[in-house]
C-alpha cells in the first residue's frame, strides 16, 4: 500500500497540480496585494472614499446606525451593500487577472516568435554515395595486399 500511495505521488500529473496550487495560491496573494493596496486607494480617492460594505436594510425592530451594531444585537439585515462591495471587488480582481494573462500571453507570443525568426541551425550536408566510394577506393588502394 505504501508503494502504491508513493506511485500515485510520483505521478507527473499529481506533481503538476501541486505546482499549479503553489503557484495559484502565490498568484492570489498578488492579485489581492495589487488590488487592496492600488487600486482600491486610487479608486477610493476618485470616489471620494464611498464605502458600500455599511448599507444595509434592517429587517427587524429597533434602529442601527451600522451594520455593525446590527448584527451585533442580532436584528435580521438585508446587507446589500456588502454584497455590492463583494461585486465590484470580484470585478476589479477579475479585470486584474485579465490583464495579468493578456501581458503574459504577450510576452509569450514575443518569445515564440523570437524562436521562429532564428535560422534554423545548418547541418553539414551528408557526403554523397559518389563521394563515399572515392574514399573508400581510395583506402583499399593505400591498403597492402
Amino acid at each position: 500500500m505504501l508503494k502504491e500511495f508513493r506511485d500515485f505521488i510520483a505521478r507527473g500529473n499529481v506533481m503538476d497540480m501541486a505546482v499549479g496550487i503553489i503557484i495559484g495560491a502565490a498568484f492570489t496573494a498578488i492579485v489581492t496585494s495589487m488590488v487592496a493596496d492600488l487600486i482600491n486607494p486610487v479608486i477610493g480617492v476618485i470616489t471620494g472614499g464611498i464605502d458600500f460594505s455599511n448599507l444595509f436594510i434592517n429587517l427587524g425592530d429597533g434602529d442601527y446606525a451600522s451594520l455593525a451594531a446590527a448584527k451585533e444585537a442580532g436584528a435580521p439585515v438585508f446587507a446589500y451593500g456588502s454584497f455590492l462591495t463583494a461585486v465590484i471587488n470580484f470585478l476589479i480582481v477579475a479585470f486584474v487577472v485579465f490583464l495579468l494573462v493578456k501581458m503574459v500571453n504577450r510576452v509569450k507570443e514575443a518569445a515564440h516568435k523570437k524562436a521562429e525568426e532564428a535560422p534554423p541551425e545548418q547541418k553539414p550536408a551528408a557526403p554523397s554515395s559518389e563521394q563515399l566510394l572515392t574514399e573508400i577506393r581510395d583506402l583499399l588502394k593505400s591498403r597492402p595486399v
